[in-house]
């Protein structure tokens, strides 16, 4: 492992160390709610994000997510139709989700994802109507940016690792860099702004590229996010001493950048700072030597139809079955929501000795 100092960061807030935070430790169990309450797990932890996978299918084939040959895609008659992906987020949003973002595999290779998006968005609950994002590998933005703006979303994230077209063709095993950058332009173009660039940082392929990615993304006014890479892999072959640690890419940031930590973070994944005293910022999701559960507020649905209460939950509540039981009503699903929260567990357990990589690659989960 490649040896850094350790940054030195401005803090806007007081402490010896700014990362040190509450979310950080295991939140305190509390009274389960009652059947009838708002999405709050036993922990006390209130719902308010929703991520939907429209489809395990992808049109890379990332060396972190899937080996050369892919996986197993899930069944067609598994998988959600629009008229149940619509009817389970309805009844979410009516629980008080405010937030949906869609997801793969790649969501784009829906062939009705504008119309998804369309209907998601109409929907009403207490808090309103949803804020409907999407992530993306980008490769369908410039035929289709301008339609998803009209039907109501409202910004992207875009997997974007390198810009180096050899390393792109190495790590996607597709010679598609020039057609990624022209979707995140198309997405810029069409106003779904902010425009959040997300790279896996990986030792020895693209952690040189840290400070490059970042100027990038500075420049034309796009939000750079960098993820700690999670055991998450199809090929179950993640190696935590292989890992680029949030201190790593931050020792190569204030290499070349004065970084100011962006206050206010709430249950946002990535900690963020401002680059040269801003307005433009940078982002690390460190999800394995940062976690943030405590203040995690996110739930997701599978293409198949499984709520998950975490990325590397073992258990899935089975909501596919509730929808397509014509004796069951929209109580029935709200229940599956709460079973699904009432399984939730403290933290992901990454490093304790009884943690397991789900059995699920990451492009069968949803990112």
């Amino acid at each position: 492992m490649t040896d850094l100092p350790m940054p030195t960061v401005r803090s806007s807030s007081s402490g010896d160390d700014a990362r040190a935070t509450p979310r950080d430790r295991a939140p305190r169990q509390v009274d389960a709610p009652r059947s009838d309450a708002p999405l709050v797990d036993r922990f006390g932890r209130p719902h308010h994000d929703l991520r939907i996978s429209l489809t395990d299918r992808c049109s890379l084939r990332c060396t972190y997510c899937m080996p050369a040959e892919g996986v197993p895609w899930l069944a067609r008659s598994t998988m959600l139709s629009t008229d149940e992906i619509v009817r389970v987020a309805r009844v979410g949003v009516e629980l008080g989700i405010t937030e949906i973002r869609l997801t793969g595999g790649e969501p784009l290779l829906r062939v009705d994802v504008v119309d998804v998006v369309r209907r998601l968005t109409a929907l009403t609950g207490p808090h309103g109507s949803p804020e409907v994002s999407l992530t993306t590998n980008a490769l369908r933005l410039p035929a289709l940016a301008s339609a998803l703006r009209d039907a109501g979303l409202s910004r992207v994230n875009i997997s974007l690792d390198t810009l180096d077209r050899a390393k792109f063709i190495e790590l996607t095993r597709r010679d598609k860099l020039v057609e990624t950058l022209a979707g995140i332009a198309a997405a810029d173009a069409a106003g779904l702004r902010p425009v959040k660039i997300n790279a896996v940082a990986m030792r020895g392929v693209n952690d040189d590229e840290v400070v490059a990615l970042t100027r990038f993304a500075v420049e034309r006014g796009y939000q750079m996010r960098f993820i700690e890479q999670m055991p998450l892999d199809g090929g179950h072959t993640w190696d935590r001493t292989q890992m680029v640690t949030q201190a790593e890419i931050l020792g190569r940031l204030t290499s070349a950048f004065t970084l100011t930590e962006v206050p206010g973070r709430g249950a946002a994944p990535a900690e963020l700072w401002y680059v040269d005293g801003g307005p433009q910022t940078v982002g690390v999701i460190a999800s394995v030597t940062a976690p943030f559960c405590a203040a995690c507020d996110r739930l997701r649905l599978t293409a198949d139809g499984q709520l998950r209460a975490c990325l590397f939950a073992q258990d899935e509540v089975d909501v596919r079955a509730v929808v397509r039981d014509e004796a069951l009503d929209d109580d029935a699903v709200a229940d599956a929501f709460r079973r699904c929260l009432a399984g939730k567990k403290a933290g992901h357990g990454i490093g304790e000795p009884t943690f397991r990589q789900p059995d699920r690659p990451m492009s069968a989960i949803g990112g």
